[in-house]
Formats: C-alpha cells, sequence, structure tokens
C-alpha cells in the first residue's frame, strides 16, 4: 500500500561531524554511516521531535591487517574521551558491513565498525521539515555499559513525563537504558531498566490500572518448539512487562505478540513503535523479518491489544503496512550498504492520520501519514 505523504526527511548528508561528541577525540577519519531508526513525539510547542540515532563510522576500518572499532573509556581523571581499538583480521569475519564476528572465543563474539549517539531533530508540525537540530543536547556515551554506543531510541509520553528507552552496547551487557524529560529535550538518565540482550523495549503511552506497562524482546541461542500443528512459530516474541514507576519491572505471565508459523515473513518480531491508546483498544506497529542473506527482510506490521489486558490481540494482518521503499532511498544510492529494511520506531496522533517514523536501509529517516482508516477504523 502506497500513501500520500511517504519521504525521507533526514539523511547522512544533513549531519556535521564537526559537531559530534565524537569531534576532536579520533585521529582517524569518519563519516555518517547512517542517520536513522528515530525515535518521536510531539513538543509542547506543536512541533514534532525525533532521536535520531547516528551511527558514526571509520572511514576505514580495514588497515594494517585490523579491523578497528570505536570505543568509550572513561578516564583515570573521570574525563570519558573515544579511541581505537585494533583486531586481527585473520581472526575476524567481516561479511556484514555493520559488525565484525571475532572467532574462537567460544561464544558468538562481535564488534561494530560504528558507535552510534542520540542527536534530537526538531521537526515542523507536519514532520516535513527540518525546523533545528539540536547538537547541544545530543545523548551521547557516558558509562562503561554504553562504551560502544547508544541505539534505537523509543519515546513515550506517559502523562507529564517524556520516557524514552535507549539500547546500551558494551561488553558487559546489552541492555535497556532509561531516559527522562519534562519538555522532551532536555533528558536526565534514570537507570539500566532490563539486562542482557532484552530490547525493543516500548512504554505504552499511558497506565493500565495505575501501572506502566512496556513491551520488551528478550533474545537467545535456543527456543523450545511449539507441538506439532501449533499457529505459533518457536523464537523471539514481543512480551510484557509491568511496573509500578517505570523503573522496577515485573514480567507479565501471559504471551505478547508471538510469530505466526504461517508465515516465514514475521520468523522473527520485535517492537517498533511505543503502543498508544485508541477508542478500541493499544495499537502497535512491529517489525517482522524474513531470513535473507546476511540482515534478512524487515518489513512493518500492526496489532491492535485489548486495552485492559494487551496480552489480548484483538485485530492483526499478515499484510505489511509499510516495506523498505526503493524509490526513496534512490537519491542516495550511492550511500547504501543494506537493502529491503524498514525500521519503524516512533508515532504520533495528529487526530486524522497517524505519523510513523521509521528507519529506511539503516540510512535515513522515514515519516508515513498513515491514515488512521488502515487500521480497520482504529
Amino acid at each position: 500500500m502506497s500513501f500520500a505523504v511517504d519521504r525521507l526527511v533526514l539523511t547522512p548528508a544533513d549531519i556535521d561531524l564537526a559537531r559530534s561528541p565524537l569531534a576532536g577525540h579520533l585521529s582517524a577519519e569518519t563519516y555518517v554511516l547512517g542517520a536513522f531508526n528515530p525515535g518521536l513525539t510531539r513538543l509542547a510547542n506543536g512541533n514534532l521531535l525525533m532521536m535520531v540515532r547516528i551511527a558514526e563510522a571509520l572511514r576505514h576500518p580495514l588497515r594494517d591487517a585490523h579491523v578497528h572499532a570505536i570505543r568509550w573509556e572513561r578516564r583515570d581523571n573521570g574525563v570519558g574521551r573515544y579511541v581505537l581499538d585494533a583486531w586481527a583480521l585473520e581472526h575476524a569475519d567481516t561479511a556484514d558491513p555493520r559488525k565484525f564476528l571475532l572467532r574462537d572465543g567460544g561464544w558468538k563474539i562481535m564488534a561494530l565498525t560504528s558507535l552510534s549517539w542520540l542527536l534530537p531533530v526538531e521537526l515542523t508540525p507536519d514532520g516535513l521539515a527540518i525546523v533545528t537540530i539540536h547538537y547541544d543536547r545530543a545523548i551521547a556515551p557516558a558509562n562503561d555499559f554504553q562504551c560502544y554506543g547508544i541505539e534505537d531510541a523509543r519515546i513515550s509520553r506517559v502523562g507529564e513525563r517524556y520516557l524514552m528507552t535507549t539500547c546500551s552496547v558494551s561488553p558487559e551487557r546489552h541492555s535497556t537504558t532509561l531516559y527522562s524529560s519534562r519538555d522532551g529535550l532536555d533528558w536526565t538518565f534514570e537507570s539500566i531498566v532490563l539486562d542482557h540482550q532484552n530490547k525493543d523495549m516500548l512504554i505504552f503511552e499511558g497506565l493500565i490500572d495505575g501501572q506502566y506497562w512496556a513491551q520488551t524482546r528478550p533474545l537467545g541461542d535456543l527456543y523450545f518448539a511449539y507441538p506439532p500443528g501449533s499457529g505459533w512459530r518457536a523464537g523471539p516474541s514481543i512480551n510484557l512487562a509491568h511496573s509500578p514507576d517505570a523503573l522496577f519491572w515485573k514480567p507479565w505471565h501471559k504471551p505478547g505478540i508471538r510469530p505466526h508459523a504461517a508465515t516465514v515473513a514475521t520468523a522473527r518480531i520485535g517492537g517498533g513503535t511505543p503502543p498508544i491508546l485508541t477508542d478500541d483498544g493499544w495499537l502497535t506497529l512491529w517489525h517482522g523479518v524474513e531470513p535473507k542473506e546476511i540482515v534478512g527482510i524487515y518489513r512493518t506490521y500492526w496489532s491492535l491489544l485489548d486495552k485492559d489486558d494487551p496480552s489480548i490481540v484483538l485485530r492483526t494482518e499478515h499484510a505489511p503496512v509499510l516495506e523498505a521503499s526503493a524509490e526513496l532511498t534512490e537519491p542516495i544510492q550511492d550511500l547504501m550498504y543494506v537493502r529491503d529494511i524498514v525500521f519503524t520506531t516512533g508515532i504520533v496522533d495528529t487526530g486524522e492520520h497517524y505519523v510513523v517514523a521509521s528507519g529506511e536501509a539503516d540510512l535515513a529517516c522515514r515519516l508515513t501519514h498513515i491514515p488512521k482508516t488502515r487500521f480497520n477504523g482504529s
């Protein structure tokens, strides 16, 4: 399905790395590998705010028989800095342009070819023009558990507070971290809220029986089989958790959204946009990944959840809402390093339609105006 308003609103060319948190730290040249996967919310002045993931990568990661990675560290005087680590190429698998795998570790061990930080970008109320890029409010690593970067913000407005979940990456853990704000522009780090490899955490935009609720997506290397003939496919699923304060979370005992056995298009799934309350229930957009080559094909799907028990899926569709668009990325074709990816990360209700924010091709920010009728009266 095509939509009347569907365009890229931010690309790597819009980012000034002279104002990056990494500027002046490294002797090696860097570039913007991607400006993508934006969290989205509306500010008090009516403008939209995207919290954009900036993946800043080494221009030449392979040199002198080594592959290099960027890492943040805290010096003895307490001041942070960015440094380069070198890994012997003979021990690394560099087939995926986004990362490299280290052999002979006993586990699946990887490092990144880029380090990500978050950049607030203010847009007009319709989301179609940039008002201000707030470099002075960028969010960068500040703790050991963020030494490989901060990724994929999701923003929820709950009462008078903005809550933002992010993925913090380090050898210690791949965790979910929480930030809060009163105005959507100035953010305070709260805490780690989910531990290793429990990511794509989306906080519901509203309380249920006085409790905060969230979708989570734990990962692992082992899943148990459903019985023969089951309608479900074993693998990663979108689970649920609740909390009295948005800091301490208890998993919900019922399953959330699970991959269907009838299609491989959603063989792997994860949360996309924070669930928002409609007259019929909680509307949530999520991603499904169809296996293909190294990365897979990412598409956006939707489900409507019961407003009192979000483990109950009232409506959903096998057909995707959004797919990757070669037409949109054609003008930046020379920058592309992966394809077939749309990764939806934000939604705002305008009254007549939803403004939906996505990362396109791990490269740029895409905004789409989707009529409410697309979700069967949601």
